[in-house]
């Protein structure tokens, strides 16, 4: 038995439960390599594609002027994907590869965590409010080979990253360019 919401069936809460019981039970086999992107957001995709299941958004963002960003799962997913092509081709990472990104809550911050969940990149968020000090303490301790960040903090990242041999390349999010960094939105 399901319930119905907005015209399509949810499961109940006690099968959602029971479906992990049964994991936990070793009842139901667990895939050998999951990946959220691929698994999850490609399959919503296909549905929705497909006229299975209606055009929702996957991602809807408003900022505080209320400029709103919409993605449905199709969108999300064919950005997401140009994404990862720019951390894995135009920035040369391989999967285990660290990136740190240090951005305000923008679209792009959930784009790069779905473009590094689709390639096996280790994401680490940085809160905007960290200083050069901070930053340079990031990139080192995690040995990071990208780091990608606004075009406000770009300075505080130039400051220090002379001192962190590991860090191969510099994406800034914003509309500006900036010698020696790639700019994410004109690579999208």
């Amino acid at each position: 038995p399901c319930r119905s919401l907005h015209g399509h069936n949810r499961l109940l809460t006690s099968q959602i439960i029971s479906h992990y019981e049964s994991i936990n039970q070793c009842k139901k086999e667990l895939p050998e390599y999951f990946n959220f992107a691929s698994d999850v957001l490609d399959e919503w995709s296909r549905l929705e594609k497909d006229g299975r299941k209606p055009a929702n958004p996957a991602f809807w963002w408003v900022n505080e002027e209320g400029e709103e960003v919409k993605w449905s799962f199709e969108e999300l997913g064919f950005l997401s994907r140009k994404a990862a092509n720019i951390l894995s081709q135009t920035c040369g990472l391989q999967r285990g590869d660290r990136v740190i990104a240090v951005l305000p809550r923008v679209p792009e911050w959930w784009l790069l965590n779905v473009a590094c969940m689709r390639t096996g990149i280790i994401f680490i968020p940085g809160t905007s409010q960290l200083t050069a000090k901070d930053i340079l303490y990031r990139l080192q301790a995690s040995k990071a080979k990208c780091i990608i960040t606004s075009d406000t903090l770009a300075p505080a990242v130039e400051s220090v990253v002379s001192d962190c041999p590991t860090v191969k390349s510099k994406l800034i999010v914003g509309k500006g360019n900036r010698d020696g960094w790639l700019n994410l939105k004109e690579l999208l």
